[in-house]
């Protein structure tokens, strides 16, 4: 099968309703690798979604392949881009003022960090995940909102498409072990919070405080570690909730000094609560 006729395969089975979950089977099964197979269905399906005007989850626009873009009046440097895990590293997302002004109004409403219960769906506390976090509202202040904006318009992601940032502070031995940020639907957990907004499609994490050793964010199924530095934005994304997006990623834990980040996490629809 040439690559012209794996892209009409590929349209063709997707119109015909065919998830790219089970063209993925289908591939794998005829003997195509699974890497191949992953680049030919998301090359496709992206260029597809592009022709129709369709966005299916956030993404910068790199068209171009930009050394910088521009985002609401700031200019942000584009250090990496990475296709597979769909990853990008942004510097000086953030100005090392609205990381600390961050920080100071975290500082006194952090509790210690849970995560969501893989039977029940409510939160709960973990031993793989030690920092202590909190929420901000939605646009609660001008910096908050002002920051929101700028994701909005660096993911091309409606503003309202995404939970509120949380802020977490990691001291020494803090850490998050490895995890999907996606809910995996076959788990009885994942059931009610994407009733309440769909999946999760994506994430931003933001560095407001680097440790002096240690704490990197690592994608260990890709052999990818992005060190912390104050103000830059590690941007990945999922278009499913499967391993085979390789988005797999944790906190390395903190050897010196602290870790400071704000994190946000996109929908697939609007998120109200």
């Amino acid at each position: 099968m040439t690559s012209r006729e794996l892209h009409d395969w590929i349209l063709l089975n997707t119109e015909a309703g065919h998830s790219p979950e089970v063209l993925l089977d289908k591939l794998i099964q005829a003997g195509w690798s699974e890497t191949v197979a992953l680049d030919a269905l998301e090359d496709t399906l992206r260029a597809r979604a592009t022709e129709l005007g369709v966005v299916t989850v956030p993404e910068p626009d790199l068209s171009g392949s930009p050394t910088f873009v521009t985002v609401g009046g700031r200019r942000i440097e584009v250090m990496l881009s990475v296709k597979l895990p769909r990853l990008v590293v942004f510097k000086q997302f953030l100005s090392d003022e609205e990381c600390d002004a961050m920080i100071e109004a975290a500082r006194p409403r952090l509790a210690a960090s849970t995560v969501i219960d893989n039977d029940s769906g409510a939160n709960a506390m973990h031993e793989g995940r030690v920092s202590e976090g909190m929420f901000f509202a939605r646009c609660e202040s001008p910096l908050i909102r002002r920051i929101e904006e700028r994701i909005a318009e660096l993911v091309r992601w409606p503003l309202d498409h995404g939970e509120t940032i949380q802020v977490l502070r990691y001291g020494i031995g803090g850490k998050y072990d490895p995890h999907f940020d996606y809910f995996d639907p076959v788990i009885p957990g994942s059931a009610e919070p994407i009733r309440i907004a769909g999946n999760r499609v994506g994430t931003l994490i933001m560095v407001l405080k680097a440790p002096v050793c240690g704490g990197s964010t690592l994608f260990p199924d890709a052999g990818i570690e992005v060190f912390a530095q104050k103000g830059n934005a590690v941007f990945f994304s999922y278009d499913r909730p499967a391993a085979s997006t390789q988005t797999l990623h944790g906190g390395a834990p903190v050897i010196e000094g602290e870790k400071w980040i704000a994190t946000k996490w996109f929908r697939e629809k609007p998120f109200n609560t």
